[in-house]
């Protein structure tokens, strides 16, 4: 494993570009032999920020700091074909994607972390937190679905997504970071694509597994209907629900309730909070 760099300088052996998130250190790590971006600023307990699809650590923006200042130590990292970080042979899916963070979790985090997933970061969230509940202490999980019953019956988000407009647009965020060049957005996005379409599909059943107290957290105009995030919270065996007024870029829309609640959360004063309400009548 090799530590943070100034910049992309690991994979490079030049000057990389600046960190997405103000004051934090950026770099490239070795994780199972692959370059891999993070960005971490911070001392204290592990959070483990993880992001959507089509983004990369800059998504955090408007979180990462607040967390870092208040007391914990901030790892954003890249997944494959994201932002800074290169992609890989083979197709994308979930499976793939929350394999690669509990490596990242091992070899540079090096143990447990507070996991806070967004989108498509809440799935491998969720995914790690069932196959190494030993290296997820906490869970925050915003807004996403984990099996098509949860999916809007005419999803906007989703459906902008298939458009030319949409790859136009994408393809301005990706063109200038991947060390993959301009040439290989159609991959990944075609790999995204296929991914968004097909998955998750995860048995609630299943959450069972998951030992991590967890808050289920959403917009009440998001990507998700809230009877599927209720059953969410209802499967797993120590979780809450926050439903916000705001759509799929909530942690965007309103930081100023965002980073409380999730240092709130991330701290453990929410439940006691709750727990000396109750017990004071």
């Amino acid at each position: 494993m090799s530590d943070v760099t100034g910049g992309g300088g690991a994979m490079t052996g030049r000057a990389g570009p600046a960190p997405a998130i103000a004051g934090f250190q950026a770099g490239y790590v070795d994780v199972d032999g692959w370059p891999t971006w993070h960005e971490v600023s911070g001392e204290g307990p592990a959070v483990a920020l993880l992001h959507g699809g089509f983004s990369g650590a800059s998504a955090w923006s408007a979180q990462a700091p607040a967390l870092a200042s208040a007391g914990f130590r901030v790892y954003v990292p890249e997944r494959r074909g994201h932002a800074h970080t290169p992609d890989r042979d083979g197709p994308l899916s979930y499976a793939v994607m929350a394999e690669d963070t509990i490596a990242y979790l091992e070899q540079v985090v090096d143990g447990p972390a507070h996991l806070v997933g967004w989108s498509d970061g809440a799935v491998v969230a969720l995914l790690v937190a069932q196959r190494r509940p030993d290296l997820a202490r906490r869970l925050v999980l915003i807004g996403q679905y984990y099996n098509s019953s949860g999916r809007l019956p005419d999803p906007a988000l989703e459906n902008w997504l298939h458009s030319p407009d949409a790859m136009g647009l994408l393809r301005q965020g990706y063109d200038p970071l991947s060390p993959d060049g301009p040439g290989h957005f159609p991959v990944v996005y075609a790999k995204s694509i296929a991914m968004i379409d097909t998955e998750p599909e995860l048995d609630l059943a299943t959450f069972g597994a998951v030992t991590a107290p967890t808050l289920v957290l959403q917009g009440d105009r998001d990507v998700v209907t809230v009877e599927h995030s209720a059953a969410v919270a209802k499967a797993l065996p120590d979780a809450r629900l926050a439903v916000l007024p705001g759509t799929h870029a909530l942690p965007l829309e309103l930081p100023a309730v965002i980073n409380p609640l999730l240092i709130s959360f991330l701290r453990g004063t929410v439940s006691a909070a709750f727990a000396e309400f109750l017990g004071g009548g």
